[in-house]
């Protein structure tokens, strides 16, 4: 298992937009299966997280990620986690297994389906998880990772740096915590599809 980490785009950047496939529609009241960076537009702040299926590093913080989310939820932060796996070599990260998951997890957030790449590609993402905070005006915030813990290690994830991140930013509009990369397995790519190093 290869250990990437996240690129650490440049703070300030507008939230590329997307349209994408819902695996789990039952958790908003927003009509058809299909999701729009648009349709968040009243939250307070945007976590997107590109995360899958099967990597142990997002197995790690799952249940975390979810307690998280619907603490934050409730405070006007909405979040959204992206799949963009290739699930033709990797079948546990398929739509329809994305939609297992988002149920037996019980998320309160909608799940994404990046079959093309081109939204992971418009991030910048490279690694599951990958996180990525916009404001209110959808400028880039944090990114980065969930927490210092780590698959196999022993200790339980918490999501301080990002419980932090957006505590900083609920209460004073902008971000002060040190940020670092995440880390974890690499996006599988389709073939073409691969980052260009710098």
């Amino acid at each position: 298992m290869a250990v990437t980490k996240s690129q650490m785009t440049q703070l300030g950047q507008s939230a590329p937009d997307f349209s994408l496939p819902i695996a789990n529609p039952s958790v908003d009241d927003l009509k058809g299966g299909t999701r729009r960076l648009g349709d968040y537009a009243d939250a307070e702040a945007l976590v997107v997280v590109f995360m899958c299926n099967h990597c142990p590093y997002v197995k790690h913080l799952e249940d975390a990620l979810v307690d998280t989310a619907r603490a934050y939820q409730a405070q006007g932060v909405q979040f959204v986690g992206i799949s963009s796996n290739d699930a033709e070599q990797y079948p546990d990260d398929s739509f329809e297994r994305m939609a297992e998951r988002a149920r037996e997890k019980d998320y309160s957030f909608p799940y994404l389906y990046d079959e093309s790449q081109e939204v992971a590609q418009a991030y910048k993402a490279t690694c599951t998880p990958d996180f990525f905070v916009y404001d209110a005006d959808r400028k880039l915030v944090y990114r980065g990772r969930f927490d210092a813990t780590r698959p196999n290690q022993g200790d339980a994830a918490t999501g301080r740096d990002l419980r932090q991140a957006l505590d900083e930013l609920l209460d004073d509009g902008e971000v002060h915590i040190e940020q670092k990369p995440s880390m974890g397995c690499n996006i599988k790519w389709k073939p073409g599809n691969e980052p260009v190093e710098a």
